[in-house]
């Protein structure tokens, strides 16, 4: 199954030449995230504008099926029919199995509150630092990777004993010193970083659902 992964990221290489010098650490980005969830951890993300949208996109395509199918298993089947013996059977067909994924920009309420109480700037920091476990993964993504809240975010996610991957471009900014890994996209345009993103984060989920929900 492992060569199948290799596969998804071979392909990515193989469409964007430019991400060539990148392979090693995206592999790397893989081995963190599928140790995460192995270990029943979870992916935590956040960023701002395009960012921000990248990280809601990740999240859509983690926690339910993206190519492969994700049927629940039997056992889970059963329950949810002895849980309703009506409706039990129509989730059991439609449902999904999925990777635990929370986008910390999600929760509108509690970031206009936090904002008008006390500091939007530190919102992602107050939700990791809730939210965030040992052992979880944090997806930090900016274009310079000098965004403050997502940096203020990596401080509590290093305190709360979590990995960091930061998704940045240009010299990385900030964000390289404090991540356990960063994937610094070619270029200074924001818009040609963001480009560059989707097609990496797209080739992490591909990766992740082959190893967890492709056949072997």
């Amino acid at each position: 199954m492992e060569e199948k992964t290799k596969a998804c990221l071979d392909l990515l290489i193989e469409r964007y030449p430019v991400l060539a010098s990148l392979k090693g650490d995206i592999y790397t980005a893989y081995a963190m995230l599928r140790d995460c969830y192995e270990a029943g951890g979870k992916l935590l993300l956040a960023g701002n504008g395009g960012s921000c949208a990248d990280a809601e996109h990740i999240v859509g395509e983690l926690m339910k099926g993206f190519k492969l199918p994700r049927k629940l298993s039997q056992e889970m089947c059963e329950r949810l029919e002895q849980a309703n013996g009506e409706r039990g059977p129509v989730l059991a067909a439609c449902l999904q199995q999925g990777l635990p994924a929370i986008a910390l920009s999600s929760h509108q309420a509690l970031n206009t509150a936090f904002m008008n109480d006390v500091d939007g700037n530190l919102m992602f920091a107050q939700q990791l630092g809730v939210l965030g476990c040992p052992g979880d993964v944090f997806l930090a993504i900016s274009t310079s990777g000098n965004s403050k809240n997502v940096f203020d975010a990596c401080v509590m996610a290093k305190a709360k004993g979590m990995k960091i991957i930061a998704l940045s471009g240009k010299t990385g900014g900030m964000l390289k010193n404090i991540a356990d890994l960063s994937l610094i996209m070619p270029g200074d345009e924001t818009y040609m970083i963001q480009e560059l993103h989707l097609p990496v984060y797209h080739c992490l989920c591909l990766m992740l659902e082959e190893h967890f929900f492709g056949q072997s």
